[in-house]
């Protein structure tokens, strides 16, 4: 008899402290990681320049014992051709999972800096707000994001060199 089991593992992150088993998200968040991944996607084409922004691979730094699957990230496209690791140079984006938005919120926020991720956005859809996490600074304790941006969805957001309007993100009915 199969029992049911609600998603599937979609990926394994480390945080160096645990391991932590990423469930396949529903279909409103795989619908706003597409909304915004497209946005820096049609600069990219339009600029005709090597980049890509796309989810599935991740940032992975076995020095501080981080490896993590963000859902959108920019980087250049050739690394996948060439073998090359695939390292996230201007932002990743992660949306706030409905069922675990403290590994978003605080795992991450630790880990993305440590890696050398200098701009983290995190819209979550759960509350139709969210946060942006730009430029790493240099503590006793380690890298760390210092002061946030908070948002609401409808306002047009920079990141980085790029722009995510976020009023084509749907909050979780």
């Amino acid at each position: 008899m199969r029992r049911h089991i609600p998603g599937e593992v979609r990926a394994v992150e480390i945080n160096g402290e645990e391991i932590v088993m990423v469930m396949s998200p529903g279909s409103q968040h795989e619908l706003i990681v597409r909304r915004v991944g497209r946005q820096p996607d049609a600069r990219i084409e339009r600029q005709g320049v090597d980049l890509i922004a796309h989810g599935g691979a991740g940032p992975e730094d076995p020095a501080v014992g981080v490896g993590r699957r963000p859902d959108v990230m920019v980087f250049p496209e050739s690394c996948p051709e060439t073998g090359e690791a695939v390292h996230p140079r201007d932002v990743v984006v992660e949306v706030v999972s409905r069922t675990n938005p403290e590994n978003d919120h605080e795992g991450k926020t630790r880990d993305y800096p440590a890696t050398g991720i200098p701009c983290y956005l995190l819209p979550d859809p759960r509350k139709g707000t969210g946060a942006l996490h730009p430029g790493i600074h240099r503590t006793p304790e380690g890298p760390r994001y210092g002061t946030s941006t908070e948002f609401a969805f409808g306002e047009t957001v920079r990141v980085g060199d790029w722009t995510v309007d976020t009023s084509v993100l749907p909050a979780y009915g």
